[in-house]
């Protein structure tokens, strides 16, 4: 799609700056992720804004990230003061991103934005658009209806699990069955914003280096692991010291746990499937002097790899194919496989909020026979005595840890010691994403 096709799907003579534009452009979001589209892709899109600066596209992403978070109790609060849905779709998105900020406070219990500002800045970005103009008496009215009877609405609101935990129901359920100890621990963690946790490029830099250099800018820093580093309070990462040139890169501490459980050593041929966006094929690459395939299915995540290496200053053989077919494989066995085989996406929900809403039930059942089929081919081209780590961003049973035990047993594979099911957390010390690994080794020839 052109950019000035893009531009035309949001429209506005508001201010840039104003909060007024931001409402707008996140309200264009929400809807389009109502509409079945990925909130990554609808962003990016609304960022083709013409006038779009940096600023703006940040409050913009900000708010429709909140949305997603707190849907659940949004959407029960317009059911009780709309007779039925408001419509257009972008008239119920903008009424969800004004009261998502209503009602969003803050850890230190101040709210994002001042109510009545935003009511009058609400009312003025419907007045802006030419297809809600006549709606804005509706949202102005059920802004203020919200702000008299707040509390009452809220009660009222909060008698369902949806707008409780702000997940549909299939997914509360699932999480209750999988993990009945830990599934509001779990619920609570998708609804925190993650942290900016970075890898530090031990080729280039160590974590003592790093911290020095982020305390020179003023940023306080903490490292968790080996070599991750959170950072207090996430920043562009143009303002990351060192990351333009390729000294630390931005990546979650769990899913740092890869490249040092493969066992890599100078000289092996390692294939990281699925591999966009390159994230640990970068680490890989840091780690030992490997040959590596970074293989991927999808052209334009190819190129988000490409630019990694070309930043971190290291090479990768980057190919496109199906890693569930082996019409691009040479026929030469591989010394270690990661294999970040695709899922549900369940276990890193809170840094892609908007999946709870997209995914369906059926969908685990649907991915977890392709990444079957996937683990079975990368299978047939390991070495005798090689490794394969599977790896899934998944809290679903079925997508890891039933996965694992039905690799194992049909192909006989022997399983090593591995974390498991790394559960999200959301600790000062221990801080990360929902991740499964299953380390397995074909038996000698």
């Amino acid at each position: 799609m052109s950019g000035k096709k893009r531009a035309t799907l949001f429209s506005s003579a508001l201010p840039p700056a104003s909060l007024g534009f931001a409402l707008l452009g996140a309200a264009h979001a929400v809807a389009q992720v109502a509409g079945g589209v990925a909130l990554p892709a609808a962003l990016a899109q609304v960022h083709a804004h013409p006038a779009m600066h940096p600023q703006a596209a940040g409050a913009i992403q900000d708010i429709a990230y909140r949305a997603m978070r707190r849907l659940g109790l949004v959407r029960a609060l317009l059911r009780m003061m709309t007779r039925q849905i408001p419509e257009p779709a972008l008239l119920n998105a903008l009424l969800i991103c004004a009261l998502t900020l209503l009602t969003d406070v803050e850890d230190d219990g101040k709210m994002p934005y001042e109510p009545y500002t935003l009511v009058n800045q609400s009312v003025t970005a419907a007045a802006s658009d030419p297809a809600l103009s006549r709606a804005k008496g509706l949202v102005n009215a059920v802004l203020r209806r919200f702000l008299r009877e707040q509390d009452s609405l809220l009660q009222a609101a909060r008698n369902t699990p949806e707008a409780v935990w702000n997940y549909p129901v299939w997914w509360i359920e699932a999480a209750q069955a999988a993990w009945p100890k830990d599934w509001t621990t779990l619920l609570m963690a998708g609804n925190k914003m993650p942290p900016l946790t970075l890898r530090v490029n031990r080729r280039q830099s160590d974590v003592d280096a790093c911290l020095a250099r982020l305390k020179a800018a003023g940023m306080e820093a903490l490292q968790i692991g080996p070599d991750a580093v959170m950072l207090a309070n996430p920043v562009p990462v143009s303002r990351i010291p060192g990351f333009a040139e390729g000294l630390v890169s931005v990546q979650d501490a769990a899913a740092q746990y890869a490249a040092p459980l493969l066992d890599l050593h100078d000289g092996m041929r390692v294939l990281d499937a699925c591999a966009a966006p390159g994230g640990k094929t970068g680490h890989l690459l840091e780690t030992a002097d490997v040959r590596v395939l970074a293989l991927d299915n999808d052209a334009e995540r190819l190129r988000r790899i490409e630019e990694n290496m070309r930043r971190l200053r290291l090479h990768a053989d980057i190919r496109q194919g199906d890693a569930a077919k082996q019409d691009w494989w040479d026929g030469v066995l591989y010394d270690r496989i990661l294999a970040d085989v695709p899922c549900t996406a369940s276990g890193i929900v809170r840094r892609h909020p908007d999946i709870r809403w997209l995914r369906r039930k059926t969908d685990t059942d649907q991915l977890t026979t392709l990444s079957a089929q996937i683990l079975d081919n990368l299978w047939r081209m390991l070495r005798p005595d090689g490794k394969l780590l599977f790896v899934t961003c998944s809290i679903w049973p079925e997508e890891s840890e039933k996965q694992a035990a039905a690799f194992a047993e049909r192909n006989h594979a022997a399983r090593l010691s591995a974390p498991g099911q790394l559960l999200p957390t959301t600790g000062r010390e221990v801080n990360h994403d929902g991740l499964f690994y299953a380390l397995f080794q074909k038996p000698p020839s």
